[in-house]
């Protein structure tokens, strides 16, 4: 066996609009990383379309594998593991593995490029609904309400718009399942997207009566082969690993260990949770596997997806996750990422993308871009410089003082946690006739309080429920954002640890499945996954809460108004709908 000094990992991270590929040591230290651009295609006469490519993105991996390995100088033959993740988008291939389009119209169901409705994707909003008013019992594991960016309701939607015998044809993956597919030729999947995603339920499987009831029998008479039946825990090895054709596109070498994959953001929840922090020169201790119940890891990106594990299985209402309470069997919905544990995900739809929305459409914006031009400075630095002036000229000692009279709902794209209600629409109370850059900056301080707001909202739903969480660990583009950190950790009164590298840590925990999928059958899988992630996570920092009394107090008054709208909202929308339908 090569020693760790001459073994090197290789990290595979597909998120909403790039692929990213990094080598990775023993040691966590990233020797070379790189990222090629994704295509995503929209639908300009309906904004819930969402669609990409799996030959655009494998393609993009390849060509940010090569460069990795050009760029790091190290022989393909010290590339011990390969790691992959991806976000929980649907891919659709014909039983050769040729993709299949899932564009609406004449074309659905034949062989083309546009074969992944995008997790984004909010065209099964009928499927959703007709499958949580089943009142299945397998509701019960995502929180009573599944989601429309889920699966199952995708995959509806397609068997009620395509032809029979078009369907019949199609197998379906969880991207992660299918890029270890097409690295390695073998239709394993990872009980981490069937689980989380897909209603599979482990130790029992899949749940015959569920799919007749909502008109997928035909998964079940051919006994769940679209779906998958070999089913493998996270960094469990695939196959043989690498096909000679994968290796060769790839550049490595064939039979290079594949791990099984995650969805992306189990990937950032291993690349961050075992962190220690730096603290006044300090490094806080190491802490056993029992501590990550009490922290949460936020990957916060184009939306953000919020993890934590538990050993006793907690049901909470609108977040994804283990099992009602009621239930006597506790064998169930675990082992997500690791065995015996359980998970639950909150999330929101829109964060990194609502930030960017909120920037680009205000009439204010080419402008902002040309200052921050003319000054040399991201355009969030000249944002934060201009609403500092602010506070300045009014006397004020916070942000949150400034707009202070302003609130803002910010689900445009629906809710996923914790009221799962897609429904939901985004409203800003206190706008005035000023179009300023001003006016832009209070406008994205208040989108990223109200980003806040819904992290405690969040948090506070786990806490109620069972969970003790004392820490938020954030990964992802949004963990550069300095003034976004310092509202997390004042508006839920809880320290953030940031990692090393805000846009290396979803790739690493990739990394690490790569890992472990070069360990031989551990006689504690949870352990020796638990001792790769703190061996490979490098230090990070920590944020503590520092917010004065007059800000504490404002940010308690605009969390009550904040829950506030959420009711205001749903009894509007009841009393429309009461006339309207």
């Amino acid at each position: 066996m090569a020693s760790l000094e001459t073994s090197y990992y290789l990290g595979i991270d597909v998120g909403t609009g790039s692929a990213r590929a990094g080598l990775v040591k023993a040691d966590g230290t990233v020797l070379a990383s790189a990222s090629q651009d994704t295509k995503t295609w929209r639908d300009p006469t309906d904004h819930r379309i969402f669609e990409q490519s799996t030959a655009d993105i494998w393609k993009s991996i390849c060509i940010a594998v090569r460069e990795v390995i050009s760029r790091s100088k190290v022989s393909p033959k010290h590339v011990k593991g390969i790691g992959i993740d991806a976000t929980c988008s649907l891919a659709v291939t014909n039983w050769q593995g040729q993709p299949i389009t899932v564009t609406r119209g004449a074309q659905l169901g034949e062989l083309g490029e546009r074969n992944i409705v995008l997790w984004a994707d909010h065209r099964a909003e009928k499927e959703a609904d007709l499958i949580n008013a089943t009142g299945s019992s397998v509701l019960d594991y995502v929180g009573g309400t599944i989601s429309l960016e889920m699966e199952i309701p995708k995959i509806l939607w397609l068997k009620r718009h395509m032809a029979t015998e078009r369907f019949e044809h199609c197998q379906f993956f969880d991207l992660p399942d299918f890029l270890t597919y097409r690295a390695t030729g073998v239709r394993t999947r990872s009980l981490c997207s069937l689980t989380c995603k897909c209603t599979y339920i482990p130790g029992t499987g899949w749940d015959h009566a569920f799919m007749s009831q909502i008109g997928l029998d035909a998964f079940v008479q051919n006994e769940f082969a679209a779906l998958g039946t070999d089913v493998l825990t996270a960094g469990k090895p695939v196959g043989d690993g690498l096909t000679e054709c994968a290796a060769e596109e790839l550049g490595l070498e064939p039979g290079t260990p594949v791990g099984s994959g995650v969805i992306d953001a189990y990937a950032g929840w291993l690349g961050t949770i075992a962190a220690r922090h730096e603290e006044e020169g300090e490094i806080s201790p190491s802490v056993s596997l029992h501590e990550s119940g009490h922290r949460l890891a936020a990957v916060a990106g184009t939306s953000t997806c919020h993890l934590v594990q538990s050993q006793e299985g907690i049901f909470v209402g609108g977040v994804w996750g283990p099992y009602r309470a009621s239930n006597p069997c506790r064998e169930l919905y675990r082992d997500a990422v690791f065995p015996g544990w359980w998970v639950n995900e909150g999330g929101q739809s829109s964060t990194g993308q609502l930030i960017e929305f909120i920037i680009s459409t205000h009439p204010a914006c080419q402008g902002l871009k040309d200052l921050a031009k003319d000054q040399n400075k991201n355009i969030h630095e000249v944002l934060r410089e201009t609403l500092e002036g602010i506070v300045q000229a009014e006397g004020v000692t916070s942000w949150t003082e400034a707009i202070a009279h302003m609130h803002f709902y910010p689900d445009l794209h629906g809710n996923r946690s914790p009221i799962a209600d897609p429904r939901m629409r985004g409203s800003i109370v206190g706008l005035t006739l000023d179009s300023s850059l001003h006016d832009l900056a209070r406008k994205y301080a208040l989108a990223l309080e109200a980003i806040a707001l819904q992290t405690r909202h969040i948090i506070d739903k786990l806490n109620n429920a069972g969970h003790s969480i004392r820490a938020l660990y954030l990964s992802g583009s949004q963990a550069q954002n300095a003034a976004l950190m310092r509202l997390f950790a004042n508006t839920c009164n809880m320290p953030v640890v940031l990692p090393r590298s805000h846009s290396a840590s979803v790739m690493l925990g990739a990394a690490m499945l790569g890992r472990f999928a070069t360990i031989c059958d551990p006689p504690d899988p949870a352990t020796a996954l638990w001792d790769v992630m703190q061996e490979m996570t490098p230090p990070g920092t920590v944020v503590r809460p520092a917010a004065g009394d007059k800000e504490k107090k404002l940010l308690d008054v605009k969390y009550r108004i904040f829950l506030e709208s959420i009711e205001i909202q749903r009894r509007w929308r009841s009393e429309i709908d009461a006339v309207a339908n």
